[in-house]
Formats: C-alpha cells, structure tokens, sequence
C-alpha cells in the first residue's frame, strides 16, 4: 500500500438538513446534548449516501463495519425545539483500516454555529476484527474512482 496515499489528506464533505423535534429537547426546550451524536451519525450515513452508496451495503455485501472508536463535541450554542438544523460532514482522513469524520452543526436562520465535534471509525469486519477498507470505498474516498 503506498503509504502517500494512505495519509493523504481528502476534502469530501455534505450536508444535511434536519428539523429538530420536540422528544429531542429537555424540560427547558432546549435539545439534549446526546442528539448532537446522533445528528452527527446522520450526517455520515448521508454523506456515504451521497457517495454512492449506503452504510447498510457496506456491511452486507461487503462485511465492513465502521465503529465509532473516538468521538469529541464542543457545544457552542443551544438548538431549540423546530430549529432547522445543517449537519455539515467532512470525510478529513483515510487510513487502512482509520476512518477520521468531522462535523459542524449550524442553525439554518441564524447560521449560528451550535456544535462541532469529531469522530474516528476502526474498519472491522463482522466479528470485529480489524481489517483494511475495501478497495472499491478507498478509491471513491481518495478521489481515484474514475481510475
């Protein structure tokens, strides 16, 4: 594997629109910190969908799942109940068996910035075992899908 490639620094990034629904606040309106990891995890799968393909797929046909391995969030404003929220994602690394996401979520009005935060994902298989990422994922996530 040539090692430039592998570290190679990508710029594939989405966005995705949500609607922030009552169940995700607290008594006081206001959304409850553990909904930003799942409004990051939505950003990713449509992100991967975006690409060309589902998350779903991944592991079915191909037996690569993807796990969460670190994961960090800086909250910087709330997000109430019926904001209209963007989860911008951005693929930032790929390594063989290393997945590295970040993400910023903003409020559609305002464009206020409300959290960002940022994930790294082990490429296992279906026994979590390591193992590298298929070459058909690693060529649309370095940009060489046309090669």
């Amino acid at each position: 594997m040539d090692r430039k490639l592998e570290d190679r620094k990508i710029k594939i990034e989405g966005e995705t629109r949500l609607r922030v629904r009552y169940a995700e606040t607290d008594r006081m309106g206001v959304v409850y910190h553990s909904n930003f990891v799942i409004w990051f995890e939505v950003g990713r799968v449509e992100l991967l969908r975006q690409l060309g393909f589902e998350y779903s797929q991944m592991e079915r046909q191909d037996h690569c799942h993807i796990p969460v391995v670190d994961l960090r969030v800086r909250y910087k404003a709330p997000a109430q109940y019926d904001d209209e929220i963007v989860v911008r994602t951005e693929l930032k690394n790929v390594r063989s068996s290393l997945l590295h996401f970040s993400y910023q979520i903003f409020r559609e009005r305002d464009r206020a910035l409300l959290a960002t935060g940022e994930t790294m994902h082990m490429i296992v298989d279906e026994k979590f075992e390591r193992r590298p990422l298929p070459e058909k994922y690693r060529k649309v996530f370095t940009g060489r899908a046309q090669e």
